[in-house]
C-alpha cells in the first residue's frame, strides 16, 4: 500500500509544473523573456531574472512544487520576468548539491536564497513578494512567516501545515518535508490505518488528524505583508480550498492586520491557477488531469493571472519601465 501511496504521489505532485501548462497565455507578454542568470553560491540553486528595465525594482522569489528540480521554478518564474519583474527562481531539492529528497529540507536555505535577494542591487529590498505553488505554496507560507524581508505572498493550491516529505527511493521513511536547526519541523505523517485509494483521499484523511498536531499549522499570522490565496475547490490532489480556508480562518482569528483574500475557482482544480503559457503548451484538456473542467480551469487560469498581478501592483508595486 505505501509503495502505491508514493507512486501515485509520483505521478501527481511531480507532473504538474513540468507538464500542465497552458496552451495560451492569458494575459499578453510586456517584454521577452529575460536571460536567466545561473546562481550557484551559497550553497544555493537556482535562476535570477534581473528586472527588464535593468533598474532597481519590485521582486519575487519563486518556489515550485514537488516535482523538485529547476525546470519547474523557472517556468514559473519566466512569467513573472516577462512582466518586467526581477525574479529568483530557486530550486530545493533535486538537484546537484541539494536533498535528492523532498525530506528535512532545510529552512536555513531559504534563509540564504532571501539574504541573496536581498543584497541584489537591482532589487528594492523593501519590495520582495515569494510566490508558490502546490508544495512550494505551503514552503512560501512557511518561509514568509518567518522573514520579514517579504513583504507579500501568493500561495496557490496551498497547504495550511506542514506535511511529512515525500522519498521515493525509500517508502518507508518517515520524516517531515523540513528541518530547523538541524531538527525536524512539526508535521502531520499521512495516516496509512485504511487502505490507499487516492492521493486526495489520502490528504483529505490525514489532515482531519490536525488537532493532534497543532504545531505542524504554519504561523501565518507572522507574514509581515498582505497574502493571496488562489485554489480550486474541483482540485482532486490535495484538498487545497479546504486548507486555504483553514489559512483564512487562522489569518482571522489572530487579527492578521494585512489584506488577505482566498479565491476559490469552483470549477478549477490543482493546475487552474498556473501562470500563462511559458513556450511549452498543451492542450486544454491537460489541466484537467488534476481536477476541473476544461472551461473551468480556462477561466481560472485567465482571472487568476490578472488577480496575481494586481495584488503584485498594489503590495510591492509595478516593475520600474
Amino acid at each position: 500500500m505505501k509503495r502505491a501511496l508514493l507512486l501515485a504521489l509520483g505521478a501527481g505532485l511531480l507532473a504538474l509544473p513540468g507538464q500542465l501548462v497552458p496552451a495560451a497565455a492569458t494575459q499578453a507578454q510586456t517584454v521577452a523573456t529575460p536571460a536567466g542568470i545561473p546562481v550557484r553560491e551559497q550553497g544555493l540553486v537556482a535562476t535570477w531574472y534581473p528586472p527588464a528595465s535593468g533598474k532597481r525594482g519590485p521582486t519575487l522569489l519563486v518556489l515550485g512544487g514537488s516535482e523538485g528540480g529547476e525546470e519547474g521554478g523557472k517556468r514559473l518564474g519566466e512569467a513573472f520576468a516577462r512582466q518586467g519583474y526581477g525574479v529568483l527562481a530557486l530550486a530545493y531539492f533535486k538537484a546537484d548539491g541539494l536533498p535528492q529528497q523532498l525530506q528535512e529540507i532545510p529552512l536555513e536555505y531559504f534563509d540564504t536564497a532571501v539574504a541573496w535577494l536581498v543584497r541584489q542591487p537591482l532589487a528594492d529590498p523593501k519590495r520582495i513578494a515569494i510566490y508558490g505553488i502546490s508544495k512550494g505554496g505551503e514552503t512560501a507560507l512557511l518561509v514568509a512567516s518567518r522573514r520579514p524581508e517579504i513583504k507579500a505572498v501568493i500561495a496557490v493550491v496551498p497547504s495550511s501545515v506542514v506535511w511529512q516529505g515525500i522519498n521515493f527511493a525509500d517508502y518507508t521513511s518517515v520524516k517531515s518535508s523540513f528541518s530547523l536547526n538541524g531538527q525536524p519541523v512539526p508535521y502531520i505523517p499521512y495516516d496509512t490505518s485504511a487502505p490507499f485509494t487516492g492521493v486526495y483521499d489520502l490528504y483529505l484523511r490525514s489532515l482531519k488528524f490536525a488537532g493532534e498536531h497543532p504545531d505542524a499549522a504554519i504561523p501565518v499570522e507572522r507574514i509581515g505583508g498582505p497574502v493571496l490565496l488562489l485554489s480550486g475547490r474541483a482540485d482532486t490532489l490535495w484538498p487545497s480550498s479546504a486548507m486555504a480556508d483553514q489559512v483564512m480562518a487562522r489569518l482571522d482569528a489572530r487579527g492578521f492586520r494585512y489584506p488577505h483574500r482566498h479565491i476559490a475557482y469552483p470549477d478549477a482544480g490543482h493546475a487552474g491557477a498556473i501562470p500563462p503559457d511559458d513556450g511549452h503548451g498543451r492542450p486544454a484538456t491537460a489541466f484537467n488531469a488534476l481536477g476541473g473542467t476544461t472551461e473551468g480551469n480556462a477561466a481560472a487560469r485567465a482571472d487568476s493571472w490578472k488577480q496575481a498581478l494586481a495584488f503584485l501592483a498594489a503590495s510591492i508595486g509595478e516593475p520600474v519601465k
